[in-house]
């Protein structure tokens, strides 16, 4: 099992709230098992919307964006349209779950 590299940079949630591109935010950390684990599935369904921004934040003590979005177990995956969360996966299992989500965000992804 490969392990995934998260940028140890997060982004301001000022930047996050102006965004105008649809987008999804994945909280976690790059030892969780349950993040490793959903990589296959989000990589899946991410990779049939490439206009989809993907920003993955590393998450944990100290770390402010995700205590802005309220973010509790990981990986948490929060699905933007311009800037406003429209849909929230948790702990997701299979691509289709995050691919219905990514359907929510409408024509921004069409």
């Amino acid at each position: 099992m490969q392990r995934q590299t998260i940028d140890d940079t997060e982004p301001l949630r000022d930047e996050i709230d102006a965004l105008d591109e649809p987008a999804v935010i994945e909280f976690g950390a790059s030892w969780c098992a349950y993040c490793i684990g959903a990589q296959p599935s989000i990589a899946r369904a991410l990779a049939r919307h490439p206009r989809v921004r993907h920003i993955k934040v590393e998450d944990g003590p100290g770390r402010h964006l995700g205590r802005t979005f309220r973010i509790k177990l990981w990986p948490t995956l929060v699905f933007l349209r311009r800037g406003q969360e429209v849909e929230r996966l948790v702990r997701p299992t299979d691509a289709a779950l995050i691919e219905n989500a990514l359907a929510r965000l409408g024509d921004a992804v069409a």
